[in-house]
């Protein structure tokens, strides 16, 4: 029996689309007991209890890796990390169950190799490359093989999330980008992600806060959650070096380097229309967590 903890990530960091990912300190924890026969789950709600549950799928799928049957399981979750919005939940699953197989069976898989397990189930890489190894990854995929570069973000650097209380599936919100994009609009994004690397590892507000603007999928995406601009303003007047969606959304996330910042936003956040939880979310460097 072995338990793993993953953390939440967000995904493309304003310009970094389906390729820059960062962990954050909030958590789901599986437990996975192997029995004679059977699939029980514990701490799942009715509809996701099937072998169709992401963290199954990927649990067989290192098993075939391995060659080896798949047993009878017992899994046991534990989850913080709300579904559909924006947090890394599906990849979240993907790569518990994947890190737990191997863990029952001796840890013959690389992480590099887990994340390409994952990967094949997931079908890119942005929030499996940082919820397995944790911090700030940038990651793409030649030949059904991701690749990663792993980076630092400063100190200085604070994320606060703002989670609204409706969920946004990530297929609408594939479904409202263009089919197509200006030449312009590619570099736009492509030059921005390559300055916005060093800007966060540097601390460097100011260029961060241009370097994470983007053409390609929030000006789309923004039209989904009600609140956005009303959110986005509220949290430059707190100060904050950067807002952006997080992933899909609709979760947003604010990146500050401000100590007082959350409290700032805290005591202005009635204001929004609608209804929102302000989550301060450090960032995660470990990535999956054994035991």
């Amino acid at each position: 029996m072995v338990t793993v903890r993953v953390p939440a990530t967000t995904a493309n960091l304003g310009p970094g689309f389906d390729t820059l990912g960062l962990a954050l300190a909030l958590y789901n924890t599986l437990t996975f007991e192997e029995v004679p026969e059977g699939l029980y789950f514990e701490g799942v709600e009715p509809d996701y209890a099937t072998e169709e549950n992401l963290a199954v799928v990927s649990y067989k799928a290192v098993l075939a890796k391995l060659g080896l049957p798949m047993p009878g399981l017992r899994l046991s979750i534990r989850a913080d990390i709300p579904i559909c919005r924006g947090l890394g939940s599906s990849a979240a699953l993907i790569a518990a169950g994947a890190a737990g197989a191997n863990a029952n069976h001796g840890s013959p898989l690389t992480r590099e190799e887990l994340l390409a397990v994952c990967n094949d189930i997931e079908g890119h890489p942005d929030n499996l490359a940082p919820a397995i190894f944790g911090g700030l990854v940038a990651s793409f995929v030649e030949n059904d093989r991701p690749y990663i570069a792993r980076y630092s973000l400063h100190k200085s650097l604070r994320c606060t999330a703002l989670i609204p209380d409706f969920q946004l599936s990530t297929h609408l919100a594939r479904s409202v980008l263009p089919k197509e994009v200006p030449y312009g609009d590619a570099i736009f994004n492509v030059s921005r992600t390559a300055v916005l690397l060093r800007a966060l590892e540097n601390g460097d507000a100011e260029t961060i806060s241009v370097a994470l603007r983007d053409k390609l999928h929030q000006p789309f995406r923004r039209t989904l959650i009600p609140g956005f601009d009303a959110a986005e303003k509220l949290a430059h007047d707190c100060g904050c070096v950067a807002f952006f969606l997080s992933g899909a959304g609709p979760t947003l996330l604010c990146l500050s380097a401000d100590p007082d910042f959350d409290e700032k936003l805290a005591s202005r956040l009635s204001r929004l229309p609608g209804h929102w939880q302000q989550l301060p979310l450090p960032v995660d460097h470990e990535g999956i967590i054994v035991s």
